[in-house]
């Protein structure tokens, strides 16, 4: 339930992102800052008990998803606590600005080396077995440290298919070409770099992936998308 106190950032449909300060949720502790709270909203148009389920099973796995993902060498936000009960992911707040906030602004040579990090740090996942699900620019932090944040997995999975992986990349394409028009070939490019380079064998596979599920896109009529 939501307190009159939070000061909820961002609201979802399936989650609302509220900020808290550390004392609040930890009291013996001296850490200064904010935590951030990603708490899952109950959806009243599902039976109760499969929405409890539901609930519970995307909280959980989307924690297993950022740990997962920090062991493959992805920085993700530090996970504090899950709570099953008001089904609630607490975690570290990443102080920085979301990659859909800056990529325009950077100089070219800026641009290039974050792209080709965001290639390295997705190559990870799927090396890892990870896919994101979700992968866009606003789900990409570029950290004061100027470390790049992947936050969001509630629509991830454990998969090491090549069609997933593809999928994966595509949506990140589409992304760059929809909010990014005008960086968005030399992005691209750059990001793919990375991937090949951190990927190693088998990259190839996933980018000729990623061309197919393009080709079968200009096929299907809009509305059927």
């Amino acid at each position: 339930m939501t307190d009159l106190t939070d000061k909820v950032i961002a609201k979802g449909a399936e989650a609302n992102l509220i900020l808290k300060d550390f004392s609040d949720l930890f009291f013996s502790s001296d850490e200064p800052g904010e935590v951030l709270v990603k708490r899952r909203i109950p959806k009243k148009y599902r039976n109760e008990k499969l929405d409890k389920n539901l609930r519970d099973f995307r909280t959980v796995h989307e924690a297993k998803l950022l740990a997962e993902a920090k062991k493959a060498g992805v920085p993700t936000p530090v996970i504090y606590r899950v709570d099953r009960k008001d089904m609630e992911i607490v975690m570290e707040y990443v102080e920085g600005e979301a990659i859909k906030e800056i990529l325009e602004g950077l100089d070219s040579s800026k641009r290039k080396e974050v792209c080709e990090n965001i290639g390295q740090l997705i190559a990870r996942l799927h090396s890892s077995g990870i896919i994101h699900g979700d992968l866009t620019t606003s789900n990409m932090i570029f950290s004061e440290d100027e470390n790049i944040y992947f936050i969001d997995f509630g629509l991830g999975e454990t998969n090491s298919d090549t069609e997933a992986r593809g999928t994966d990349i595509h949506l990140l394409h589409r992304t760059l070409n929809s909010t990014h028009f005008e960086v968005a070939a030399e992005s691209y490019d750059a990001i793919m770099k990375g991937y090949k380079d951190e990927m190693g064998k088998g990259a190839e596979e996933v980018i000729e992936r990623v061309r197919e599920i393009e080709r079968r896109g200009r096929y299907v009529k809009k509305d059927e998308r």
